[in-house]
């Protein structure tokens, strides 16, 4: 299993990036604080450090100079500026990728994977996952779906959504909850987004595999009823 240091000082989308790649079957610990950052990365044996720019007592750049007179940890930067000082400053500084806030949870989980197929550490190389239920096949280790046996063609939202509903399967998740998990918690569109989607992906299925929960969400389940 893979071992991933979350360094950011804003405790919502520290909570948020833990809980996603969790979810994803990475191990994690969070630093919300430079020099803290430094002790855990010096301590532990991590496959990838996401890293803030700006963080209390010194700054995300200054930890990775300091990180890299010792280890060649893969480093990914975050960072709510979209300057190509920064970016350029990080590069040079030996980082091997950035992603600028506010960012889509699969975009960074697409630089992860590409950084640890790198370094020959991936965290679901051994085994695909699939996930089954109502005649519905998910395999997220190659991002394809099928339904009754058919491949269904997906655009890249709509595979993200089928995949958090059948990963909570038997499970009502409310449109907000499915707007966390599929979008990020960077969407401020409308929740009626999800009502969209939910419609595309019955079009491409029986109808009857998602059900609506009046008043609350959406499910797949195995039951009959609910």
């Amino acid at each position: 299993m893979s071992r991933i240091l979350i360094v950011e000082d804003e405790e919502k989308i520290a909570r948020f990036l833990e809980l996603e790649l969790m979810h994803e079957g990475y191990e994690t610990e969070k630093s919300g604080d430079g020099l803290d950052a430094l002790d855990k990365a010096a301590k532990g044996d991590f496959d990838i450090i996401i890293l803030d720019i700006m963080l209390p007592t010194i700054s995300g750049i200054e930890v990775l100079r300091r990180i890299r007179r010792t280890s060649d940890v893969p480093i990914i930067l975050l960072t709510a500026r979209d300057s190509v000082t920064d970016k350029v400053t990080g590069l040079d500084m030996g980082a091997n990728d950035y992603i600028t806030k506010p960012f889509a949870i699969e975009e960074l989980l697409a630089r992860i994977r590409v950084l640890l197929r790198k370094s020959g550490e991936g965290a679901s190389t051994e085994t695909p996952t699939i996930i089954t239920c109502c005649g519905v096949e998910v395999n997220i280790s190659s991002h394809e779906a099928s339904y009754n046996g058919e491949l269904l063609d997906l655009t890249n939202r709509e595979f993200i959504l089928l995949r958090v509903l059948m990963e909570n399967k038997n499970i009502v998740m409310s449109r907000d909850r499915l707007l966390t998990e599929a979008w990020g918690y960077d969407y401020m569109g409308e929740t009626n987004i999800i009502d969209v989607y939910v419609r595309y992906l019955r079009q491409k299925m029986d109808e009857s595999v998602i059900k609506t929960v009046r008043g609350v969400g959406y499910i797949i389940t195995d039951e009959i009823t609910i």
